[in-house]
This record gives structure tokens, C-alpha cells and sequence, in this order.
């Protein structure tokens, strides 16, 4: 379980296919403070497992599966991805309840800048829209996010100056899929 309060962007060190299984190496800084084997961590949102930990280096194994419903299986070397360790209990929850499990890819459809802040337009398949609650939260890229409006299949979220800066959503452009979770008690009470 995670809070979507993204705690640095790591950068992609290495990826490698064996099998079915893709190794994913990821350098973090403050994330791997206190972080053992096994302990989840999410990566862009997505949770996964740590399999390996060496002088900064986080490395997971993420299956067939895992990447192929996300944009784990876009990355390339040199890549910043959204990085946070699972909520402890006792922890400060200054997002929402995240759990790590991808309910559908978006597109950025739209940013701009609006008096100081940015609006970001994503849209998402039609059949998670009633799942989309105005003034609900929604984790993009592992960002725990307010929706500010819905029209048209596409959500929009206001981000404030610091969050482009300290997560990757400053990076993303037009046409850029990222990693959608749904609010689960919003998905709770649509069902």
C-alpha cells in the first residue's frame, strides 16, 4: 500500500529480458534507505518487488504480465521514473490510499499552464469512466492527484509547480501513455 506521494525520481540503469521475466535496475538516492529484500516499492506507480540491492541500485523482476498492462515495457536506459516505499503503519498519509496494481494506461491528451499552476488532460478507455469521480483521486503515474474535471473520456488534473518538478510528470508530452490506478473506494462504490 502506498500514499502516491512520489519520494524521488530514480533513473533506469539497466533492463534486461530473460525469459519472460524482465530485470529492471533502477538508481535511488533516499529510496533505498531503509529498504530490504522484498519490500515493495513503487516504480511509476506499478508495485514491485525488490530482488536484488547493491550500492544504490534497486533491482526488481517484473513478469510478462506486469509490463505488458503497463509503461513499464516502454523504458529504456537512462529513463526517470515516480519512485515511494510502502506506507508504514504510524506514517503521515498526505495522498490517498495507492495499492500498486495499474487499472488501465492513459494518454496525455493535454498541458497547459494556467495562472502559476498546470492543467494536465489524460484520457482513459471508456470503460473505467465511472470510475472517474470529480474531486476524486486518481494516481497517475504512481502521483496521487485530485481530478479537477471530466469531459469527453478525458480526466483533468490542476498540478501545482513543485509536483512537475519532483516527479515526471514535467517530462511528459502530449501523446505520452502513463500508468493509471483508480481511486479504490471509488471503485468500490460504483459496483
Amino acid at each position: 500500500m502506498f500514499t502516491g506521494i512520489i519520494e524521488e525520481c530514480g533513473q533506469v540503469q539497466a533492463l534486461q529480458m530473460i525469459g519472460s521475466v524482465l530485470k529492471l535496475s533502477i538508481k535511488a538516492d533516499k529510496v533505498c534507505h531503509e529498504v530490504q529484500i522484498g519490500d515493495s516499492i513503487s516504480v511509476d506507480g506499478v508495485c514491485l518487488t525488490v530482488v536484488g540491492l547493491k550500492e544504490k541500485v534497486l533491482s526488481f523482476d517484473v513478469i510478462r504480465q506486469t509490463s505488458g498492462l503497463t509503461t513499464l515495457k516502454n523504458l529504456k536506459y537512462g529513463d526517470f521514473v515516480n519512485l515511494e516505499r510502502a506506507l508504514k503503519i504510524g506514517d503521515r498519509l498526505g495522498g490517498h490510499f495507492v495499492t500498486g496494481h495499474i487499472d488501465c494506461l492513459g494518454v496525455v491528451r493535454s498541458k497547459k499552464q494556467l495562472r502559476g499552476n498546470w492543467e494536465i488532460g489524460v484520457g482513459i478507455p471508456a470503460a473505467f469512466l465511472k470510475f472517474v469521480l470529480k474531486k476524486g483521486s486518481v494516481a497517475i503515474d504512481g502521483i496521487s492527484l485530485t481530478i479537477a474535471d471530466v469531459k469527453c473520456g478525458t480526466l483533468f488534473v490542476c498540478v501545482i509547480p513543485h509536483t512537475l518538478k519532483m516527479t515526471t510528470l514535467g517530462r511528459k508530452t502530449v501523446g505520452k501513455k502513463v500508468n493509471i490506478e483508480l481511486d479504490i473506494l471509488a471503485k468500490r462504490s460504483a459496483l
